[in-house]
């Protein structure tokens, strides 16, 4: 059924095979996949009154189960209580850093990114506006990166390249000859410029002209994006610049839960409103009216019956759904944990123990998103500080060192219980007195679990504590 529906999405030869794969999936995603069938669910004729075949009508139930999934790794990934620390043995560094990352809202951005990525690839861009720092997300249905020959994990540029209306066109300011026409829009990121070209039309065999007026010259010497592969193994598109997406193991069964819960629900409209059949009826009446109030009478050898779906039929397919559900998440490591199994609290261990699958996925978007894209977005933004005064809350930062060592400090996947709470504590306490872990290590581990964002700050707060008692 994905493979009808895919075939049913336009395809827009201009656009190379990649873009159309890439289109598929955020529809997916998206929970459009569906909107390019022309009819119902509850249509049964068309207007000619041929039967519709369920392969093209749309859905009445949609459980978006891939987005679920794409939402729950996310979360545990880059939610608020698990987005990583950054640390420096550089103190200025790494207080500068966080303070930056802060203000530029990149959490934000980076679960953002993770979602659009699930697709297979995303690219996030950083630029320095008038000293304070900023992300963008953007998607890479469009975009051509090219790395360098000698360097392949390094952007020698990236090209954007979609097709706009005019119409769109004159509300950004442009000038064009044909309103209702439609254009090419294109620019391109290189470690000098960022080149905006003029809107040409479609039809146009003319060359790319540099638009001057529009093009900004940042000179950071490197490529201001970061591209990410969302996560190691195939490629979502057959093609290397992407990476295997989070969903797409499950996209066919999420189809047929969707179709089944809708036929459920159509049979169960059926069963509370049955079809009436009658045999030789006596009456020559050819209207007849169901209910308790109207009395049907046959000849002797008449019968008159209710035609309806047992209960039976809805339950089969409820125990089939549910089936199909575990199918999906099993092949995608989604969470199949049952809430309603937790007969009393239960500690981070035993979630994580319960999570197994969800936590294997999660971890594998660590790499990608955290050590991968984070840590380069960071690099970006202290090689960024040797070319711009960067400015945090009003304040202008002197340069950072470009060179210093940078790592993620990520926390617990799920809150520890207050006895895991109190078992890390004495874990703690007799490894510092007994010089096997420093104070500062100690903290490290559990910052994340008790709020504390300034390691250095925390530890002058204990001295004076100390010293004062």
């Amino acid at each position: 059924m994905f493979d009808t529906l895919a075939s049913l999405i336009p395809h827009d030869p201009d656009y190379p095979a990649r873009a159309r794969k890439l289109d598929i999936l955020r529809r997916v995603l998206d929970g459009t996949l569906y909107d390019v069938l022309p009819y119902e669910f509850y249509d049964e004729r068309s207007p000619g009154g041929e039967y519709i075949p369920l392969r093209q009508r749309r859905p009445s139930v949609r459980y978006n189960l891939c987005r679920l999934v794409v939402e729950d790794s996310v979360a545990l990934v880059f939610s608020e209580g698990h987005f990583p620390a950054l640390d420096s043995p550089d103190p200025a560094v790494r207080d500068a850093l966080s303070a930056i990352l802060r203000e530029a809202k990149l959490n934000e951005v980076m679960i953002d990114a993770c979602l659009r990525g699930s697709v297979g690839s995303v690219a996030i861009l950083m630029r320095v506006l008038r000293g304070r720092v900023f992300f963008q997300t953007l998607e890479t249905m469009y975009l051509t990166p090219r790395w360098e020959a000698e360097a392949p994990d390094t952007l020698a540029s990236v090209t954007e390249k979609f097709k706009v209306s005019g119409a769109n066109l004159l509300d950004q300011g442009y000038e064009v000859p044909d309103p209702t026409g439609q254009y090419w829009f294109q620019r391109r990121w290189d470690a000098e410029w960022e080149w905006w070209f003029a809107p040409w039309p479609i039809a146009s065999d003319e060359t790319p002209r540099i638009d001057h007026a529009r093009s900004v010259r940042h000179g950071l010497g490197f490529v201001p994006i970061v591209w990410i592969k969302n996560l190691p193994g195939p490629s979502a598109t057959g093609d290397i610049r992407d990476g295997a997406s989070t969903f797409r193991a499950a996209v066919e069964t999420a189809i047929e839960i969707d179709y089944q819960l809708s036929q459920a629900g159509r049979g169960l409209k059926y069963s509370s409103d049955p079809t009436l059949l009658i045999k030789e009826p006596a009456t020559s009446d050819s209207q007849i009216i169901k209910g308790a109030a109207n009395a049907l009478v046959v000849s002797e050898k008449g019968d008159a019956r209710l035609l309806e779906i047992g209960g039976t039929a809805s339950a089969a397919v409820i125990d089939y759904v549910r089936t199909l559900r575990e199918l999906a998440l099993e092949s995608i490591h989604g969470n199949r944990a049952d809430a309603q199994r937790f007969a009393a609290p239960t500690s981070g261990r035993a979630l994580e123990m319960m999570n197994q699958g969800l936590i294997w996925l999660a971890d594998n978007l660590r790499i990608s998103y955290g050590e991968g894209a984070l840590l380069a977005l960071a690099r970006m933004v202290l090689r960024a500080s040797q070319h711009y005064p960067l400015i945090v809350r009003g304040a202008e930062l002197p340069p950072l060192n470009p060179e210093a060592s940078l790592s993620l400090t990520w926390p617990r996947w799920y809150p520890a219980s207050a006895d895991d709470r109190l078992k890390d504590a004495q874990a703690l306490t007799t490894l510092t007195a007994a010089g096997l872990l420093s104070r500062e290590s100690a903290l490290k581990s559990v910052a994340s679990t008790y709020d504390i964002a300034n390691i250095g700050n925390e530890i002058a707060t204990i001295a004076v504590a100390e010293g004062e008692a």
